[in-house]
């Protein structure tokens, strides 16, 4: 199923049952899986890797090149998780080898709307929505089912924890620990992502830890480190909290906190 006005260069491989609509550009080096649907007008180099199922939607353009300055033109690869629906205009670029791992990642099953953009070296994990407009500069790392409202923006080298919430049009200045709700410009932190939490079905008890574990560190008036030392037992025993107090031990700019400080 390729439209003739389809160009395919002789070094993609393509899998099977495969739709590409017309007037696509599929470059040397991408690697299409079976079932990816491409609508038309769209342009996808390499080297990349398209996983399985995925559907790209016109003036689309993935696997680019970076814009950096820094790049060089060394080799830099893409790859895109099985399921994932890419929408009008989104931008995808490969990654970079300065101050990057040469290589920009998007998970499994990620719906990416109308001109949303991923910067080179990012790291996107599995089940991620991002609304109109929500863009990605380099180096970000975001967890899975974190969710961007339209027109949002994260600098380079910040971390988006695991099931957060980023309101529309908010900038995020500070890494966002997993669980939380932030928004505005500069973002400061709303509280934990309440509806989200209830959507992956955590449980009563670990809904309850968390809100235990975000009170140590948002209400209680302690620093971060002194926060996460007196929630080693909720960290036991729900895997939540853990996931929460790791997003802030890893932070490397300091997490959100009220009215866009860090921490």
């Amino acid at each position: 199923m390729i439209h003739p006005t389809a160009v395919i260069d002789d070094a993609a491989v393509v899998g099977d049952n495969v739709e590409i609509g017309p007037y696509w550009v599929v470059g040397p080096h991408v690697v299409l899986g079976d079932g990816v649907t491409l609508k038309s007008h769209v342009v996808v180099k390499g080297p990349s890797r398209i996983g399985d199922g995925v559907q790209i939607y016109q003036f689309a353009t993935v696997g680019e090149d970076t814009p950096a300055l820094a790049y060089a033109g060394e080799e830099s690869v893409l790859e895109i998780g099985q399921g994932t629906i890419i929408r009008e205009g989104v931008t995808i670029h490969r990654g970079m080898a300065k101050g990057g791992i040469s290589k920009t990642l998007v998970g499994a099953n990620c719906l990416l709307m109308a001109y949303v953009h991923i910067g080179h070296d990012c790291i996107v994990g599995d089940n991620v929505i991002m609304a109109n407009n929500a863009s990605l500069a380099g180096h970000v790392e975001v967890g899975d089912f974190a969710n961007f409202g339209g027109y949002s923006g994260i600098p380079q080298f910040r971390k988006v924890g695991a099931c957060s919430h980023i309101a529309g049009m908010s900038l995020v200045t500070k890494d966002v620990p997993a669980y939380m709700t932030v928004a505005g410009n500069p973002a400061w932190a709303v509280g934990l992502n309440v509806e989200g939490i209830k959507r992956r079905y955590v449980s009563g008890d670990a809904r309850a830890a968390l809100k235990q574990a975000h009170r140590l560190v948002y209400r209680s008036g302690l620093k971060s480190s002194d926060a996460l030392a007196q929630m080693s037992e909720l960290r036991t025993a729900h895997p939540e909290v853990d996931t929460f107090a790791r997003s802030i031990e890893t932070s490397d700019v300091g997490i959100i906190r009220g009215s866009g400080r860090g921490a």
